[in-house]
C-alpha cells in the first residue's frame, strides 16, 4: 500500500511540473500526461495493466457524457448525414484500405488484416473531441463532420469486436451470435429510452428538491457509470452508453449544471487515461523496428487524410474538408483494445502487434500538435477564415490578476455585449460610434487585454455564469447581445440569461435553421438574427445611400 502512495504522490507531482512546463511553450496538456506516463514507466519499471486501464477508460466515458450533454437528440438528428453518410465512408474506405496495407507489410492473414485494417481506420475520441471542446471548434462546421464520424467509429467498434467472435467461432453459430447482438442493441435503446423519457426527470427533480450538492453529484455519476456499465452488459462499449444517457439528460433543464460538476471528474479520469497510454510506449521496439514503424505511421497518416479529404471535398469546402482530414488522421485508443484482443485470441503474433501498438501512440502524441495549428494549415489554402475562438494561454499571475480583479461600475440602460471577438469588437465599435453605454464581458484574457488597450469597457468573466451577468448589471440593461462564434457556447449564455428571471431584451445572431432551432421555447425577449439577412440589410442600406447620394450630385 506504502509503495502505491508513493507512486501516486510521484505520478501527481510529475504530471503538475510537466504541464506547467509544456504550458508555458504552448504544448497541450495532453502531452504533458503522456511523458508523466512515460517517465513513471521507466523510473519504476511500470507497464500499462488491465486494473489501471479500466480505471483510465472511464476518462472517455465521462467526456462522451458530457459531449451527449452538448449534443441532444435533437442535435444528433441534424448530424444524421455526418454520423450515418460520412461516418461509414471514412470507416469502410480507410478501413479496406489500411487492410491491404496490413497484407503486404506485416503478412498476416487476410482475416487479421481486416481486424487490423479496420482497427487502424478509428481516430481518437479522447484526444480530439477534447481539444475541440476545449477550442470550442466543436461546433464549426469541420468540428461537426469530425463529431458525426467519431460518433459512428464508436458505434463501429461494436461490429469489429464481434467480427472477431466471428472469426473465432464455428460456422453454425455465427447467425446466432449476430441474432443476439441486434436484439442486445435494441433492448438497451429502449431501456435507456424508456429510463430517460419516465423516470429520468423525475429523479431529478427530487435530487435538486432535496438542496444537497453532495447528492445531487452522486446521482449524476450513479448515471454515467450505471448507463455504462448497462451498455457493456449487452456487449456495447462503455462510452457509447454514456453517450446515450448524456443526449437524454441534455432533453432536461438540468443539462448545464450536470455539466460543470461533472468537468473535474472528466479531465481528472482524461489525465489519468493519457498516463496509461504513455506507459504503453516500449523505447526498445521503436529503437529495434524504427523503420517499418516510421513507414506504417507515415501511410496510414497520408491515407486517412487523403481518403477523409476527398470525399468531403466534394461535399464542402476544401479548407473545411482539410481541417477534418487533418483532425482524424491519427489512430485512437479503441485500436489498442483490439490488438489486445488479438493478441489473446492468437490472431498475430507479438512483434506485429507491438509495432502496431507504437505506431497507434506514437500518432496519438502528434494529434494535439496538428489539431493546434489545423486552422492554420488549412488557412494556407484560402485567403479569408471563419471566425475563430482564441485559446486562452498561460500568462503572469500579476498580469492575471490586474485584469481579472476589477469591480464593474454600477450601469443603467446600457448593453451587455457577452463577447469580444471579431463580432463583438465591431459591436462594441458601432455602439461607441452612436454615443451608447455598454460593458462587454470576455473570458479570453487576451482579447480583454486588447480591449483595454483600446480604451473599450470590457471586462474579464464567463458570461455563462449568472453571478457575472449580475455583475454586468444585467437587471438595469437595455439589452444583452450575445456576439460568440461558438453555437453552444451561445445556447449556454443564452440559457443563463433566461433563468436569471429578469425578462432581459436578448439578441442572438444565428447561421442556420438548426441553430435557430435551439431558441424556440426562449420566449418573447430574445430576438434572433439570421447573419446573412443581417449582412444583406446593410448591403442594401450601403447601396440605397450611394443611389441617394449618385442623385444629388447629378441634381
Amino acid at each position: 500500500m506504502d509503495n502505491i502512495i508513493y507512486i501516486f504522490v510521484i505520478t501527481a507531482g510529475c504530471a503538475v511540473l510537466f504541464n506547467l512546463i509544456f504550458r508555458r511553450y504552448g504544448i497541450p496538456t495532453i502531452i504533458g500526461y503522456i511523458a508523466t506516463g512515460i517517465f513513471i514507466s521507466q523510473l519504476f519499471g511500470l507497464k500499462n495493466n488491465h486494473d489501471l486501464s479500466f480505471v483510465a477508460e472511464f476518462g472517455i466515458v465521462f467526456l462522451m457524457f458530457t459531449i451527449g450533454l452538448e449534443f441532444s437528440i435533437k442535435h444528433l438528428m441534424s448530424m444524421k448525414k455526418y454520423v450515418f453518410i460520412y461516418g461509414p465512408i471514412q470507416v469502410f474506405a480507410t478501413g479496406f484500405a489500411c487492410s491491404i496495407l496490413s497484407v503486404y507489410i506485416f503478412n498476416v492473414d487476410i482475416k487479421s488484416a481486416i481486424i487490423i485494417g479496420f482497427a487502424l481506420s478509428l481516430s481518437s475520441t479522447a484526444i480530439v473531441l477534447k481539444t475541440l471542446n476545449d477550442n470550442g471548434h466543436i461546433s464549426k462546421r469541420y468540428g461537426r463532420k469530425v463529431l458525426g464520424m467519431l460518433l459512428f467509429q464508436d458505434i463501429a467498434v461494436i461490429p469489429l469486436l464481434l467480427m472477431i467472435d466471428i472469426f473465432n467461432v464455428k460456422d453454425g453459430a455465427v447467425s446466432s451470435l449476430i441474432f443476439t447482438s441486434m436484439v442486445s442493441a435494441v433492448i438497451l435503446i429502449v431501456i435507456l429510452y424508456f429510463i430517460g423519457k419516465y423516470i429520468l426527470s423525475r429523479v431529478l427533480y427530487l435530487v435538486v428538491s432535496a438542496n444537497s450538492k453532495e447528492i445531487f453529484i452522486t446521482t449524476i455519476l450513479f448515471m454515467v457509470i450505471g448507463s455504462s456499465f448497462l451498455a457493456h452488459y449487452f456487449g456495447f462499449s462503455y462510452s457509447l452508453g454514456a453517450f446515450i444517457a448524456g443526449m437524454l439528460i441534455a432533453e432536461t433543464q438540468y443539462k448545464h449544471q450536470i455539466e460543470t460538476d461533472l468537468i473535474p471528474f472528466r479531465d481528472l479520469l482524461l489525465g489519468l487515461f493519457f498516463i496509461t497510454v504513455g506507459m504503453q510506449i516500449n523505447f526498445n521496439v521503436i529503437a529495434n523496428n524504427l523503420f517499418i514503424i516510421a513507414l506504417v505511421l507515415i501511410t496510414v497518416l497520408i491515407i486517412k487524410a487523403l481518403i477523409i479529404y476527398l470525399f468531403l471535398m466534394i461535399s464542402t469546402r476544401k479548407k473545411v474538408a482539410l481541417k477534418a482530414a487533418l483532425s482524424l488522421a491519427q489512430v485512437g485508443e479503441f485500436a489498442l483494445a483490439i490488438f489486445t484482443l488479438l493478441s489473446v485470441k492468437g490472431m498475430a503474433d507479438d512483434k506485429t502487434l507491438q509495432i502496431l501498438t507504437a505506431v497507434v501512440v506514437i500518432s496519438m502524441v502528434l494529434t494535439p500538435f496538428i489539431l493546434k495549428n489545423v486552422s492554420k494549415i488549412a488557412d494556407s489554402m484560402e485567403e479569408q477564415d471563419e471566425l475563430m475562438q482564441a485559446v486562452v494561454t498561460t500568462k503572469e499571475q500579476d498580469e492575471i490578476e490586474e485584469l481579472v480583479n476589477i469591480d464593474i461600475p454600477e450601469y443603467k440602460n446600457h448593453f451587455v455585449v457577452c463577447g469580444y471577438g471579431k463580432l463583438g469588437r465591431e459591436i462594441v465599435r458601432q455602439l461607441k460610434a452612436k454615443g451608447c453605454s455598454y460593458i462587454a464581458l470576455e473570458n479570453d484574457l487576451n482579447l480583454v487585454e486588447r480591449g483595454k488597450n483600446s480604451s473599450d469597457n470590457v471586462y474579464y468573466g464567463n458570461a455563462i455564469q449568472k453571478t457575472t451577468l449580475e455583475k454586468a448589471h444585467i437587471k438595469n440593461c437595455i439589452a444583452a447581445i450575445i456576439a460568440v462564434s461558438n453555437e453552444q457556447k451561445s445556447e449556454l449564455i443564452a440559457n443563463s440569461i433566461k433563468n436569471l428571471g429578469y425578462d432581459v431584451n436578448t439578441i442572438i445572431r444565428f447561421a442556420d435553421t438548426i441553430e435557430k432551432g435551439l431558441y424556440t421555447d426562449f420566449g418573447d425577449h430574445f430576438y434572433l438574427i439570421k447573419e446573412r439577412e443581417a449582412v444583406a440589410k446593410a448591403i442594401i442600406s450601403k447601396a440605397l445611400k450611394c443611389k441617394i447620394n449618385n442623385n444629388l450630385n447629378q441634381g
